[in-house]
């Protein structure tokens, strides 16, 4: 398992506004460095929404092309979520973007009720790991960041954890900001992974603030990346060596 660089790109998303979004990721990685994998905010071209107009058409999403082409380019994974309608359906779609052009989807399984997401938006049932460069990779979406259970590590019938790095994409607001922190936080230190979290900041459209706190975290708790408000891109190196020799001295999955 060779280490990990991953750029977690903390957006000031433009509001419903696709191409502003796109010209934005492409200038900050004009000058960004190689990364192996890169996160980007949910519904990551239009903010958190549920103006269904907005969404993609997933036979033909210009969003996912966009992404395809980076991914391409820099040869790199993304992992983001966008707004997709799919035989008349609407998801919150998770999208994991290979370097070569596969796409692993995961639909998120917890609508934000409080929200009205539920209201508009199918839910998914299923986990997905994908695995990347000898990683296993959880992938969530926000709201589900709330319910532990969905992520519950445990060894499989070789002995090894069934994934190695939650990765979470939000549009979580700063009202509600230290859940997010403490969640993160738990859900690294209970299932024994590196947990990176990618938030936005900014205002929009519903005059939410969001304050940002993208952070990446160990499996003793410990931050790689430590919460912070300033748009922009920062990358962390995630060690195979340091997780499994954490583990391997704190051997918890055994007893789950």
């Amino acid at each position: 398992m060779q280490d990990l660089s991953i750029g977690i790109f903390q957006l000031d998303q433009s509001w419903h506004n696709k191409m502003t979004n796109f010209e934005r990721i492409v200038t900050q990685l004009s000058s960004a460095p190689k990364i192996d994998l890169l996160l980007l905010p949910e519904m990551f071209h239009t903010g958190f929404s549920m103006e269904l107009a907005c969404a993609d058409d997933w036979q033909h999403s210009e969003g996912l092309l966009f992404l395809k082409e980076l991914s391409s380019l820099h040869q790199m994974a993304i992992y983001t979520s966008l707004m997709a309608k799919d035989n008349g359906q609407y998801f919150n779609r998770g999208v994991f973007v290979y370097p070569d052009g596969q796409v692993k989807t995961y639909d998120k399984r917890k609508a934000f009720g409080l929200g009205g997401e539920d209201q508009y938006f199918s839910s998914g049932n299923d986990e997905v790991i994908v695995s990347y460069l000898g990683w296993n990779l959880n992938l969530q979406i926000c709201y589900d960041l709330r319910f532990p259970e969905l992520v519950r590590n445990r060894l499989n019938e070789s002995g090894a954890p069934a994934y190695d790095i939650l990765l979470n994409v939000a549009n979580w607001p700063q009202k509600r900001i230290a859940h997010w922190d403490a969640l993160l936080k738990a859900r690294a230190i209970e299932n024994q992974s590196y947990v990176l979290g990618c938030n936005r900041v900014g205002q929009d459209g519903n005059n939410l603030v969001y304050n940002g706190h993208s952070q990446a975290i160990d499996l003793l708790g410990n931050y790689l990346l430590a919460p912070h408000e300033q748009d922009g891109l920062n990358v962390v190196l995630c060690s195979g060596v340091q997780l499994n020799d954490g583990r391997k001295m704190l051997p918890f999955l055994k007893d789950a």
